[in-house]
């Protein structure tokens, strides 16, 4: 499993980071003191990083990043650790920066419990960084009196800056205020609105836009990526404060949708959200029985036919059907035949109704809206009557026995559960023809509730009814 690291984070507290005089280092390099033995070994660090993005070589093309609360830099300790007891399994890794203007303004930081072969880190203070300047940093291992060369140089500037202008949206094929025909992908270009170090754009069609993380694999070592390289929700402009263009689907059909989208600097620093909002007509599917008349708990076979606009854009190629009846909601996927139809068997059992819902996806990747189809409310309770009870009303009397008849609505029940006031249910068979009859006697007079359930042979449970008497 992996965690990820935000940029721009405080430093955890497991990580102690601390300045150090190029002086005082030299003088504990040079004590004997018990701390460390002299039989560790230091070799030069590997995988170099800053504020979690990769570490650039080029002082040309120096890695951008946010220094407000100072950058984390960091590397993998290489070589054995001492052995003495009170040093055993450390090593410490130290790191120097300094102005590319100005290399004797040194600032040099520590790791003290770096070990072998795990990355490991200390914060440059954002105190000796300055916004605009471009920094060069190296790193060494220490491990007791060993010390390591000095790693290759990175570079990276410090742009605490963000953009101060939100960028432009403009669509050539869904203007705003118009209600457009959907089906084909929203062209969008983003401009930086005169922002001069806009480096690329992130988008959304939720309102929070997401933070930029970066990975942490094996060893602790970052495995930043380029968010760029995911065109759904981000586009690299085309030049340094210049303009990009996405083509994106919104999420389903029709309706009003608001894409919200901002720029980035080449440090990932965010401008202000705006966005653009468009309106689609509905293009949802039809769905049409094929039976003249739909039975419950049966297979009824529909025709799913796809919206005729859509089908001229780009062809459908299935459909998503969302169902809800005796087992709950379940989604099935259908495949379209060459001209956008397809057939589908469905087992209508929901003890109230069934509805299902049911969309279309084109070859682009345009998903339509849903359509709505149902079978309008059911009657699945059984009917009650009585022999010597009749129902809302005062009949009988305590200790005379009287009979109950349960009698279907619908085909192939199999047995009904009753309670009398909410006793204790109990469960008897129905005859070939879907009936039951049982004899109950009253304990005392006064008013009962006779809830009853009818179950199917497919072990659907249906509609309870209550029939409500009173006892003389």
């Amino acid at each position: 499993m992996t965690e990820t690291k935000r940029p721009k984070r405080p430093v955890p507290t497991r990580w102690r980071a601390g300045l150090v005089s190029l002086g005082a280092l030299a003088l504990a390099l040079l004590g004997t003191g018990p701390a460390h033995a002299d039989d560790g070994t230091a070799a030069t660090p590997t995988d170099l990083f800053n504020g979690y993005q990769h570490c650039s070589t080029d002082a040309s093309a120096p890695t951008f990043l946010w220094g407000g609360s100072g950058v984390f830099v960091e590397g993998v300790a290489q070589g054995t650790p001492p052995s003495n007891p009170t040093g055993s399994g450390f090593m410490s890794m130290q790191y120097r920066a300094w102005p590319v203007s100005d290399p004797t303004q040194i600032t040099t930081v520590t790791a003290n419990f770096a070990t072998a072969g795990n990355e490991d880190g200390a914060l440059l203070p954002s105190t000796a960084l300055t916004d605009g300047q471009t920094y060069a940093w190296q790193a060494q291992t220490l491990s007791g009196t060993s010390v390591s060369n000095w790693s290759t140089t990175c570079y990276f500037t410090v742009d605490n800056v963000r953009p101060d202008r939100p960028p432009t949206i403009t669509s050539p094929n869904y203007p705003q205020n118009v209600l457009n025909q959907g089906g084909s992908p929203v062209q969008f270009t983003f401009g930086a609105n005169g922002v001069g170090d806009v480096a690329g754009y992130e988008y959304d069609w939720q309102q929070v836009l997401s933070v930029i993380g970066v990975p942490i694999g094996d060893h602790g070592i970052p495995q930043p990526t380029d968010p760029y390289s995911d065109p759904k929700h981000f586009a690299r402009a085309t030049t340094l404060g210049g303009s990009a263009t996405a083509s994106l689907i919104p999420p389903e059909g029709s309706g009003l949708y608001t894409l919200w989208v901002r720029s980035l600097d080449r440090a990932g620093n965010p401008s202000d959200e705006t966005s653009y909002m468009l309106m689609v007509k509905y293009d949802g599917p039809t769905a049409t029985p094929l039976v003249p008349k739909v039975q419950f708990d049966k297979v009824t076979p529909f025709r799913l036919a796809p919206d005729p606009k859509l089908q001229a854009i780009s062809p459908v190629v299935s459909y998503t059907v969302q169902t809800f009846g005796a087992n709950g909601q379940q989604t099935t996927q259908v495949k379209a035949a060459g001209d956008g139809s397809a057939e589908l068997n469905l087992t209508l059992d929901g003890a109230y109704g069934d509805f299902f819902y049911v969309s279309s996806t084109s070859a682009n990747g345009w998903i339509s809206s849903s359509y709505w189809w149902t079978t309008g409310p059911v009657g699945t309770s059984p009917t009650v009557s009585s022999d010597l009870y009749a129902e809302n009303a005062s009949s009988g009397g305590s200790g005379v026995p009287g009979t109950f008849t349960f009698a279907p609505k619908v085909k192939g029940v199999a047995s009904y559960t009753y309670s009398f006031n909410w006793g204790t249910p109990t469960t008897v068979k129905a005859t070939a023809g879907g009936s039951a009859q049982i004899s109950w006697t009253p304990p005392q007079s006064g008013w009962y509730d006779l809830e009853v359930y009818p179950t199917t042979k497919d072990g659907i449970q249906l509609a309870p009814y209550d029939y409500y008497f009173t006892v003389n």
